[in-house]
């Protein structure tokens, strides 16, 4: 062992071993903190000198082998005190500057909104919100009427907010406030209904009648009673949005309208008493009416893209049965309290998540997890609210409610996937904010160009309302939100749960896709099917050690052993000290025995000598299988043979992501045979075994640096770093809930043919994105500068206007067709 050459002692860590080659530190920045531990090990092992680095994070612990040639000890010291520092400093610089903003906690707040009538509502609401500094984050959805705030301010507060500028807020913590939400849309469309079809039937006399150009004084006030109730009953609502708007010196796509219908009808108001000048009577009459129409087919449109909500909300009963003393009473779902006991009779939707306390039965799971076949359900069992329950009476004991529910959970991630704005949807956002104050002044400008050059002031006049009319926000502010809304509820209804609505838009650029092995590309269903001694301990003893040992484990092999001893009626023991390396094995303390278990690489690690097991290892990873050693107290006792077979359907998600050009390769903490056999069978050629979960993350960093974009599907924690640092994570849905909460897709059945839809549809939705955006351009370029130039009529512009809206989502719901 060395002696510590003099130099300043380290602030950020203690040095508690060293060699000539290899140091160890202990950091309090490290400690029981896997983020920072990650971000210190990924630094190190980016510079050459360092061979090797190894953590414990529960301790804080790292072991560190460098080459002293080419990095001396003194200034490694230096620099990892140097990185520690900057990690702590950089990290509570963010505490710092996030404590200035926001003196408390930061809340998510989901809120409804009504009233909203068009894009460009959902961004001025938006706007308001992130001008108070109380508020980290605004994102407001006209496709899906709902607003998601990330600050310090309450629902209340929140919804005070909205209500200042018009718009009334609703609750949506539960399935069943949601459900109630959609009644609240199917009434907003009968309502939409009912005001256009009244005012059509006020409009029509009122248009054939201005279209004839009458001069009898009768028919002007005719016009002028029919056009009154359409402007003041079917119209107000343009009237009261804008004044609302004006107070607080913004303006929307309603402003226009205001603007446009109240010059035209108080223009025509003097000419009509005066018997003299043209009135525009028809004009506000049709605007009004071409708006409304356009209000109700977009409702509507609305409707049918949020069908995938619709569907999963009905999963859930709105009532349960309460067991209390005895008593059988019927209450609504939302008062269901954790630990209530629950009865659910044959044919019966579960009410909530729970645990089955008495009875056996079959529930069908097919609508939340996949699964085809009914699960049988016996005491001790999970199960999951929303579900069918098959034949026999079960007892549950209520283990979650609310927001906290499997069903709840996978609603809100299509929420959120709907809710979300692309980074092509950010750069629209910016045009649409200074649109509505640019078309007044083109509006002004066009009414003034008329009068220099000598007009009448009726037709200059009519002019400017034509511009004012003739431009849509709408369309623009629909065009990504809508085929995203359309997109990701087509998604979910494929059993594809997007966390990350961004990762919608990213999927279609995907070249490279890495699969994991275990429980991705296989079943995850290993079994035991080898085992090979060395011991003298029997058989049954070396089975129920390891076992024991495994009880704790989460990973596939771990279980598979357990599965193993107790189809052997083997009785488990108390393991007294559990430690596990992710990726490599476990350490173990059974019946006063000192384990080990996993790979060559983890038994070799700890000194343990593995020569007479090789063979058998060897034998059993040419047969795809793969090798688990065992050691008990030091020593090479048993070797297990696992097989997991591959799914049924992955040499044809290879076969199609080969076709689509996407280079697939396979990283795997297996051994290279097993890795190799089970590659050669699905059609994967690129092969990496014995991969630690850090090398899956530098691979992924590999491939991104050289500029490519890099989809992840595993479904472990071992997988959880690299499918959080993709461009695209897909998760297996039956994998660990770290996994998954890492990933930005779910692969709900455990399809990975599902990721070739993805790619697909993702590409799908980007297309209509592009032709959206196109055709919302293209129209407001074209269609300005020829209402400017007097070409079109009031009329013509505000069904023009109307439509364009209607047409985006007509557009984005061919989605639902692909």
């Amino acid at each position: 062992m060395d002696t510590q050459t003099s130099h300043p002692a380290p602030k950020n860590f203690q040095l508690v071993h060293q060699l000539t080659r290899r140091i160890r530190i202990i950091s309090p920045i490290l400690k029981n903190d896997q983020e920072r531990g990650y971000i210190f090990e990924i630094l190190l092992k980016k510079r050459p000198e360092i061979k090797r680095v190894r953590s414990v994070y529960a301790l804080g612990s790292v072991v560190i082998q460098f080459d002293p040639t080419r990095l001396p000890k003194k200034n490694l010291l230096i620099m990892l005190d140097a990185v520690l520092g900057n990690i702590a400093r950089k990290q509570a610089e963010q505490h710092e500057q996030q404590k200035k903003v926001f003196e408390g906690p930061v809340q998510e707040v989901d809120l409804a909104v009504e009233g909203m009538t068009c894009a460009s509502c959902a961004l001025l609401i938006e706007m308001v919100l992130k001008r108070d500094h109380r508020i980290k984050q605004a994102s407001v959805n006209f496709g899906t009427s709902t607003l998601t705030v990330h600050g310090q301010l309450v629902k209340d507060d929140v919804s005070a907010k909205v209500a200042t500028l018009g718009y009334q807020t609703y609750a949506m913590d539960t399935l069943s406030q949601r459900k109630k939400l959609i009644e609240k849309e199917q009434q907003r469309i009968v309502v939409a209904k009912r005001r256009f079809i009244w005012s059509a039937v006020l409009s029509f006399p009122v248009v054939v009648v201005g279209m004839s150009m009458p001069t009898s004084r009768w028919l002007h006030w005719m016009q002028f009673a029919l056009t009154t109730p359409v402007v003041f009953w079917s119209g107000w609502t343009f009237f009261t949005k804008a004044w609302r708007l004006a107070k607080q010196r913004t303006a929307n796509m309603d402003s226009l309208i205001a603007l446009g219908v109240g010059s035209a009808y108080g223009y025509s108001l003097p000419a009509l008493f005066r018997r003299s000048g043209h009135i525009y009577f028809e004009a506000g009459a049709a605007i009004i009416t071409f708006v409304l129409l356009g209000r109700f087919l977009e409702e509507r449109a609305k409707g049918k893209a949020g069908e995938a909500i619709r569907k999963l909300v009905d999963l859930q009963p709105q009532t349960a049965t309460l067991i209390r003393d005895g008593q059988e009473i019927v209450i609504a779902v939302d008062d269901c309290a954790i630990d209530d006991v629950l009865l659910v009779r044959p044919g019966e939707k579960i009410p909530t998540d729970g645990i089955v306390i008495h009875g056996v039965s079959t529930v069908d799971e097919a609508m939340v997890t996949g699964e085809s076949l009914p699960v049988v359900k016996d005491v001790g069992h999970q199960v999951i609210g929303g579900c069918v329950n098959g034949n026999g009476a079960l007892r549950i004991r209520v283990t979650a409610v609310g927001m906290d529910t499997v069903l709840a959970g996978i609603v809100h991630m299509v929420d959120q996937a709907q809710a979300t704005k692309l980074p092509i949807q950010k750069q629209v956002d910016k045009i649409s904010a200074v649109f509505v104050p640019s078309v007044m002044v083109l509006s002004g400008l066009t009414m003034a160009g008329w009068l220099l050059v000598g007009a009448p002031f009726g037709f200059a006049f009519g002019n400017a309302i034509t511009v004012l009319l003739i431009a849509c926000p709408c369309a623009l502010g629909l065009a990504t939100p809508a085929a995203i809304m359309v997109g990701a509820g087509q998604a979910a209804r494929e059993g594809i749960y997007i966390r990350n609505g961004e990762s919608l838009e990213t999927a279609a650029k995907l070249n490279v896709v890495v699969f994991d092995k275990t429980g991705t590309i296989t079943e995850g269903k290993p079994k035991v099917t080898d085992l090979l001694k060395l011991s003298r301990l029997s058989e049954e003893k070396i089975i129920r050690l390891a076992a024991s040992a495994e009880h704790s484990s989460e990973h596939f092999l771990g279980k598979a052993i357990v599965t193993y001893a107790k189809e052997r009626s083997i009785e488990l023991q108390e393991c007294t000290h559990f430690y596990s390396e992710t990726g490599r094995g476990i350490e173990a303390s059974v019946d006063g025995k000192m384990l080990l278990l996993g790979n060559k690489a983890w038994l070799l690690e700890k000194g343990v000598e593995v020569e007479g097991l090789l063979a058998a290892a060897g034998d059993f990873s040419g047969q795809g299988k793969t090798p688990v050693f065992m050691a008990v107290n030091g020593k090479a006792a048993a070797v297990f043979g696992i097989a997991d077979k591959p799914r049924p359907q992955a040499v044809q998600a290879i076969q199609h992501l080969k076709k689509l050009g996407v280079h697939t390769l396979m990283v795997t903490g297996d051994t290279e045979k097993t890795a190799n056999y089970i590659a050669a069978i699905v059609g994967i050629e690129t092969v990496i075994a014995n991969a630690k979960p850090e090398q899956k993350l530098a691979i992924i960093h590999q491939f991104q640096n050289e500029g490519k974009k890099v989809g992840m599907i595993g479904d472990g924690i071992n997988d959880a770093p690299a499918l959080a640092a993709a461009n695209v994570g897909f998760a297996i849905g039956t994998g660990t809930d770290i996994a998954i909460e890492s990933a930005d897709m779910t692969l709900v059945h455990g399809d990975i043919t599902k990721v070739t839809e993805a790619i697909q549809l993702s590409t799908d939705t980007i297309r209509i994105i592009k032709q959206n955006l196109f055709w919302a351009f293209g129209y407001n370029v074209v269609a300005i500068p020829v209402a400017a130039m007097g070409n079109l009529n009031p009329m013509i512009a505000s069904a023009a206007m109307a439509l364009s809206s209607v047409s985006v989502i007509v557009n984005s719901l061919r989605l639902n067709k692909k």
